[in-house]
């Protein structure tokens, strides 16, 4: 059991939409004083649900913090629970981060570079950069050089 337990039980027990509390109110909840840090950082009151005790009370109970002042020591939790609008009306909304993803057989290093490096339009790649080294490969290539140290038929 978490030491928070007291923050979810009251905030489970609300039937409010939104609820406006002061950083004693919830020290008298909680019946102990607040860390240092939530009175610091408003990032303390944030909604991350990761290692953050004190947000997992308040995310498992169906609220999220909104409007914390931190030099007034207020915030607000609002009710996740309730949706606005019509019912009937809702749609889940699907995260395709969220998505299970499919095993692949590339490697996880493939495309990482991607999107580094610019061409700039009109540049042609299968140009040499050097007018000299554009000779000597159109000489050996249309002369038949090449080809013919490689024993082959010109065509």
């Amino acid at each position: 059991m978490s030491k928070y337990e007291p923050l979810y039980q009251h905030l489970t027990a609300s039937d409010h939409e939104r609820l406006e509390l002061g950083f004693a109110d919830v020290e008298e909840i909680l019946g102990f004083v607040l860390p240092a840090s939530a009175r610091r950082y408003a990032a303390w009151w944030s909604n991350t649900d990761g290692s953050h005790v004190q947000a997992q009370a308040w995310l498992r109970a169906g609220y999220e913090t909104t409007d914390v002042d931190v030099p007034g020591e207020r915030l607000g939790f609002v009710s996740t629970k309730l949706k606005k609008g019509f019912g009937e009306m809702s749609q889940t909304y699907l995260d395709p981060l969220d998505q299970p993803t499919l095993p692949t057989k590339q490697h996880p290093l493939f495309g990482s570079m991607k999107g580094t490096s610019i061409i700039m339009p009109g540049v042609d790649l299968t140009q040499p950069a050097d007018v000299d080294w554009a000779n000597v490969y159109d000489d050996a290539y249309d002369h038949g050089v090449v080809v013919e140290q490689q024993g082959l038929k010109r065509p």
